[in-house]
């Protein structure tokens, strides 16, 4: 019998005024931080999740992070709304910029990010991200990631909540833009994780 679950599925195709709320699980966020960037600073740098939705994202990164700001443009309970793309934002206002965005806006994000971020730009995508002429022409052409980080688990997310027991086909990694970075794009990944970083206490 076939598997029709969201998250196996990967039913992402999401109207043009939806908030696309797929929660990350926060096993995924601190494989970011231990296996990808730990060879930063962090504990003295600040961090900005600008689609924060219920928070699940800022409490992991409040575990390395010196100080995280947040906001959402959809109201969730946790944090201020503030949409990212129509907001103000100072030239290098903090250390790191760290998202899972909304996948249709993903590419806006991550060129809003370049200068909002004084070292660095980490988005949450999945792997299809790197597909499409347009996204090469307008972003990977003249600024791919200096680090591309593939899940060799699958991160399944499920619309609404976090779900410990969800599964997915879909594959997800993390992209990485530094500011001071040189050479050619560093292709890594990001190795089985899940059962040493996922906490009980993470989910509802």
């Amino acid at each position: 019998m076939q598997n029709t679950s969201h998250a196996v599925m990967s039913q992402r195709k999401e109207p043009k005024d939806s908030p696309d709320d797929f929660p990350t699980p926060p096993w995924a966020t601190r494989a970011l931080l231990k296996h990808i960037i730990s060879d930063y600073d962090l504990k003295n740098s600040t961090c900005l999740e600008p689609a924060c939705g219920a928070g699940h994202m800022v409490r992991v990164l409040r575990e390395e992070f010196a100080d995280v700001k947040y906001s959402d443009a959809f109201h969730y309970g946790f944090g201020p709304v503030r949409d990212y793309l129509a907001s103000p934002y100072e030239a290098n206002a903090v250390d790191w910029v760290v998202t899972n965005p909304p996948f249709r806006l993903a590419e806006e994000f991550v060129l809003k990010s370049f200068n909002v971020a004084r070292q660095g730009v980490a988005i949450l995508a999945r792997t299809v991200f790197l597909e499409s002429a347009g996204r090469y022409n307008r972003i990977f052409s003249e600024f791919p990631p200096s680090r591309f980080a593939q899940f060799v688990e699958r991160v399944p997310m499920v619309k609404g909540r976090l779900d410990i027991k969800a599964s997915t086909a879909t594959g997800y990694a993390w992209l990485i833009w530094e500011k001071n970075a040189t050479g050619e794009p560093k292709l890594m990944w990001v190795p089985p994780c899940r059962k040493a970083l996922e906490k009980r206490a993470d989910y509802p």
